[in-house]
This record gives structure tokens, C-alpha cells and sequence, in this order.
């Protein structure tokens, strides 16, 4: 899904779906790279929509993937998305569970954010329960990278700097709170109940966290619900392929996104309730993967963590609602449209909603 931590933003694209396949074919070409110097339109296969922040090409027969902006995630300048994302990718590649990033097209003509060249991932979306232990090691082969200095963690965000990354988190979900209001959002009132009550306990924790000890602070994905992944046929490991919103947090909050039943049922591809048995297997095979003090670290944070995301989830569902009601996203899939739109009302509704919270309380460990 979209982010859930994600500033604010309009959600009508930057740029339009439909892109000048001559002209990206040209563009490619200048790269001087042997898998495009004799690239043609014909060999740029667009790939099925996933989500609403980019286009991917598919370089027939050239393991490559052309990742196509439609709009800038954090803000910023128009160059800046690009780089950004450039850097996302960079920052996790050393962790070997990624995409390798091949190039990095800057913004001109077909492409007004620019795009960038990255390693296509042969395999299949997961299948869970039984691929929970790839993305487990996946993500516990990120948050194990080292940590850079504050100095060298720019243009990535970083919650370090921002209170810890309980307190970055709750001010994401304050920010939120002005879409309640909107008629749009159409928040039923036993549900703004509760979302309310959980923005009170988040306030508590935010507090309590400034107090004591921080969550540990690592690189992770934020974005990191299972549709997001590939599992390699080759070997059956997890890659994460979606970082544009990869920064410097806790990785207590990836886990919980990869596991609660608002990310497990998200994606169109990737449908699964899972059992509190298996919650607990994903949880324990990161921990065996995982540095054991960044385990040891990571462990009081589990449950309240999974608490928080998946508050950080549903106060984005309400705001998604209430700005997509006035502003479309333009050129959005229509497929893709409606299935957000039917998860977020599934979400919002005050049944679903009660159960949704007693999974985000389950102890993972």
C-alpha cells in the first residue's frame, strides 16, 4: 500500500500513466549501457499496475525494469525524486536484498521525474504462509546493514533525528488527524471512537519512549506489506522491490507492516489471514536471521510496534479516503482503484475495524 508514514501529499500523479515509449527507448540508449544501446519502444513491455507512485517497464530478454515516478513521495524539487530514490536503492543494495540499481535517468523529455534502471527480479509474489521465512531474513539482511553517522544519512529521512522513531511515527498520525473532519473521510462514529482512544495510547507511548530507551534505529523499507516483495524461483529468497520509502527507523515497524492483516490482505496478488502461529514463526525466523543484539534490542518493541503501524495504517485509510474523494488520482488503474477503495471501507468499518485492532495487540513473540 501506499505508505502509511508518508507526508502528506496530493495523490494526483506528477505525471500521466501513458509515456512516449519512442522517446524512453531513446533516452535508454544514450545511457551507453550493452543491455540498451540498441533498445526500441517494442522492447519496453509495461508491467501490471501495483500501485499508484510509479510505471515499470519490463526490458524484454534484458533482466531490467524500468522504474517510471508518477508524482514525488516526500516533496521536494522535481530532480529530487529521482535521487532520492536513487539513494533508497543504494543505501540497501550492500544487503543483498534489493534490486541492483543500473542507472539513473535523469529528468527530460518522456520523462519529466526521470526513472531509474533497475535489476528485474525473476519469480513469483509470495505465497503465504510458507514464503513469511524469506521475507523475515529479507528484511533482518536490511536492518542489519551498518549504521551511518547523522551526518551521512541524508537524503534518506531519519527518525533519529526527529525524537526517536516512536515520536516520528506518532506526529506522522497526528498530521493525519484533520482528514477525520472531512465528510469525505466518512468515519463512522464507533470507529472514530476507537481511533481516537488508540491516538490517546500513541500519545502515552510517544512519552514513555522519550523517557527511556529508543527502539533501535536501523535502515528500514516502511512500505514493506508482502505484496512489495518477489521470491527468486532460482533460490526462493524474498527481495524487496518497492524503496522509495526507505529510510532510517525501526525495524520493529517493518515487521508489524509485513504482518498485520491490513498488509496480508492489501496487495490484489498477495491474500492471507494469518494465524497467531504463524505471526509468531515470521517474528522468530527475523530474530534468528538478525544480529543477536539487535534481536535482543528489537524484543520489547515487537508488540507496541505492531500497536502503532497498524494505528499509522488506518489514519492513512481515512485520509486516503477523504483526499481521493475530491481529487482522483489521475489515471489510476481502475482495477487497482477499486480494490483500495473496497479495503479501506472493509477497514474503516467498526467490526472489522475492533478485530483489526485485536490482531495489532497480538505479542509476536
Amino acid at each position: 500500500m501506499p505508505p502509511p508514514d508518508a507526508t502528506p501529499t496530493s495523490t494526483a500523479p506528477t505525471a500521466g500513466r501513458d509515456h512516449d515509449r519512442a522517446t524512453i527507448a531513446a533516452r535508454l540508449r544514450t545511457l551507453k549501457l550493452p543491455a540498451t544501446r540498441d533498445l526500441t519502444s517494442d522492447a519496453l513491455a509495461a508491467m501490471p499496475a501495483k500501485g499508484v507512485a510509479h510505471r515499470h517497464y519490463r526490458l524484454a530478454g534484458r533482466g531490467l525494469v524500468l522504474r517510471v515516478p508518477l508524482r514525488q513521495p516526500w516533496g521536494g524539487t522535481t530532480p529530487d525524486v529521482v535521487h532520492y530514490e536513487a539513494a533508497c536503492f543504494a543505501r540497501a543494495e550492500p544487503s543483498g536484498a534489493t534490486p541492483r540499481l543500473v542507472a539513473t535517468v535523469e529528468p527530460g523529455p518522456g520523462l519529466p521525474l526521470g526513472a531509474l534502471l533497475v535489476e528485474e527480479i525473476a519469480g513469483h509474489a509470495p505465497r503465504l504462509p510458507a514464503d513469511l521465512p524469506a521475507i523475515a531474513t529479507a528484511l533482518a539482511q536490511l536492518h542489519s546493514l551498518p549504521l551511518p553517522s547523522p551526518e551521512e544519512r541524508a537524503p534518506l529521512p531519519d527518525h533519529g533525528a526527529q525524537g526517536g522513531p516512536v515520536a516520528a511515527t506518532v506526529a506522522v498520525i497526528e498530521s493525519q488527524r484533520p482528514y477525520f473532519d472531512s465528510p469525505a473521510a466518512a468515519l463512522p462514529p464507533d470507529s472514530r471512537r476507537l481511533i481516537e482512544a488508540e491516538m490517546e495510547w500513541a500519545r502515552s507511548l510517544a512519552a514513555s519512549a522519550a523517557e527511556k530507551a529508543q527502539p533501535p534505529l536501523t535502515l528500514v523499507g516502511t512500505d514493506t506489506h508482502p505484496g512489495n516483495f518477489v521470491v527468486r524461483g532460482e533460490d526462493g529468497a524474498a527481495v524487496f522491490v518497492d524503496l522509495e520509502k526507505t529510510l532510517y527507523g525501526a525495524p520493529a515497524i517493518d515487521l508489524a507492516h509485513a504482518s498485520l492483516p491490513t498488509s496480508t490482505t492489501w496487495d490484489i496478488e498477495v491474500q492471507a489471514t494469518l494465524s497467531p502461529a504463524e505471526v509468531r514463526a515470521f517474528y522468530a525466523a527475523w530474530q534468528d536471521a538478525a544480529p543477536p543484539e539487535l534481536a535482543d534490542a528489537t524484543a520489547p518493541w515487537l508488540r507496541p510496534c505492531r500497536r502503532l503501524t497498524w494505528l499509522r495504517t488506518i489514519v492513512w485509510c481515512a485520509r486516503w479516503r477523504a483526499v481521493s474523494a475530491e481529487r482522483p488520482p489521475a489515471g489510476m488503474d481502475a482495477r487497482l482503484s477499486a480494490h483500495i477503495a473496497g479495503r479501506i471501507a472493509a477497514f474503516l468499518e467498526p467490526e472489522t475495524l475492533a478485530a483489526l485492532r485485536e490482531a495489532a495487540l497480538l505479542d509476536p513473540i
